[in-house]
């Protein structure tokens, strides 16, 4: 039986994460649970929002399910994602946007991946005052971590059949951070003539994407870039309560849902557990359990297309418990 981290989140994080364990043991998989605890009721809890013991025991199991977490906007403590991604070293963000049939969308068969580097750039959280009445941020791109990414998304083209890559930068502006980003991802993309490499200005791939997406495959991105861009593809077909996430590092991987916690709607039963259980997905599929990962996928694409035991974002009517059920019901 494969031991599995689970934090059950903040917000609407419990409700969806116990959608996403009883899809899962009802497509006939056994994983034997370790929970532990992060975000602001860990906060409360333990006095820190990352605990020692959490840390340890996705080191432990290799693998973590992770339900939304609160974070404080503007004040606080910093991103709990992002410190997770850093201490465990999940450098590559994996986010997959595909179109589900019956979703109210502008455009069909959209099928993009965005892999976003995840340690560095912005997000390294470098910055300080300078006097009273200004702050400075570091963007700080290194040689390592661009070669890394770059590697892991023609990695993920190959295994994943898809033929072009398209790195994403502003180098046109900031010649020695971002014109760095790219001259690695030149570097490279020579090592894989097999796979068509482009790349696109930030901004550029911004319009691209919304004129004539399916011209993309695999979009490789620094943090900032991929965390923007990665939201516009999820924009693209539906939202973020559809599109999952992973965190992929050499030693261990966290898989998630995209979007927040939303507090407001915690314990009411209405939160859409679509992208935690497509989280749930990724994770089947990483741990190889593909069969019980498709066979979830098919069902929910299934679900998602009939349109009566979905949540009312969904166009249904059925609460988080009762679309659980009747995925549950679908796949028994």
């Amino acid at each position: 039986m494969r031991k599995v981290t689970l934090i059950r989140g903040d917000g609407i994080g419990p409700e969806i994460a116990a959608a996403a364990i009883t899809v899962i043991k009802a497509a006939g998989v056994n994983i034997k649970w370790e929970e532990v605890s992060a975000g602001a009721g860990a906060l409360e809890k333990f006095g820190t929002p990352i605990p020692r013991e959490t840390v340890e025991s996705i080191n432990k199991t290799g693998v973590a399910l992770k339900a939304p977490l609160t974070t404080p906007v503007g004040s606080g403590f910093r991103s709990v994602n992002v410190a997770l991604r850093m201490e465990l070293d999940l450098y590559a963000n994996l986010r997959p946007s595909k179109t589900f049939p019956g979703i109210a969308s502008p455009f069909t068969d959209i099928d993009l991946v965005v892999v976003r580097e995840n340690t560095e750039d912005l997000y390294a959280g470098v910055e300080h005052m300078v006097g009273e009445d200004a702050a400075e941020s570091i963007k700080i791109i290194t040689r390592k971590a661009s070669e890394r990414i770059v590697h892991f998304a023609f990695d993920y083209a190959l295994k994943a059949g898809r033929k072009k890559v398209t790195a994403v930068h502003k180098a046109n502006i900031m010649k020695l951070s971002d014109g760095l980003f790219l001259e690695s991802a030149r570097h490279v993309a020579e090592q894989y003539p097999q796979v068509e490499f482009e790349d696109r200005i930030v901004d550029n791939m911004a319009m691209q994407l919304v004129l004539k997406p399916h011209l993309y495959e695999v979009i490789v991105a620094p943090n900032l870039y991929g965390d923007i861009l990665s939201d516009l593809c999820a924009g693209l077909v539906g939202g973020l309560g559809l599109v999952p996430g992973a965190n992929i590092g050499d030693n261990a991987a966290l898989f998630e849902p995209v979007h927040g916690s939303v507090p407001k709607y915690a314990g009411q039963n209405r939160a859409n557990p679509t992208a935690m259980i497509m989280a749930a997905v990724m994770m089947l599929g990483y741990i190889g359990e593909n069969e019980a990962a498709g066979r979830i996928q098919n069902a929910l694409a299934e679900l998602i297309k009939e349109g009566k035991q979905v949540t009312a974002d969904l166009g249904g009517s059925a609460g988080t418990k009762e679309m659980a059920a009747a995925l549950t019901e679908m796949l028994r």
